[in-house]
């Protein structure tokens, strides 16, 4: 939010956007709140700042949340568990060449290996989350 509040160089100019697009009465005081984290950013915050700049960051930044998730539904814990080993395989190999060398290069693909193994990890684990919270393989084990 600190960014999108950088597109209206004060926090009076952002007010005056939140007020006008909604008729309220936002002030300077009131973002400085939201930004220390003593009030909360409302939707419709959001909502107006986007529009008036015509970039849509937060919008897009939740959107992305619902097509990952949609993405671990259609998915399976077979295909994780396979993605999971062939990555962290990979993640291991680059550590230990990482370990016996001095180039930065190999320091920076272990890190970048790392990171291709946590993805499918964060994935499974969201989708076995779902299935305690009664996601849809959860729903078809109650079901049984």
């Amino acid at each position: 939010m600190r960014s999108i509040l950088d597109w209206f160089g004060c926090y009076d100019a952002a007010a005056d956007c939140i007020a006008a697009r909604w008729g309220g009465s936002a002030n300077k005081a009131t973002i400085s709140k939201k930004v220390s984290g003593l009030l909360d950013w409302t939707v419709a915050d959001v909502i107006a700042l986007e529009d008036a700049r015509g970039q849509y960051p937060v919008t897009r930044l939740l959107a992305r949340r619902v097509e990952e998730q949609d993405e671990v539904l259609s998915g399976s814990l077979l295909s994780d568990g396979s993605e999971i080993a062939k990555e962290c395989g990979e993640a291991i190999h680059a550590i230990l060449r990482a370990h016996e060398s001095s180039h930065g290069d190999d320091v920076a693909r272990a890190i970048a290996e790392l990171d291709e193994a946590l993805a499918p990890m964060r994935t499974a684990r969201t989708r076995l989350v779902g299935m305690l919270d009664g996601g849809p393989r959860g729903r078809m084990a109650a079901a049984e």
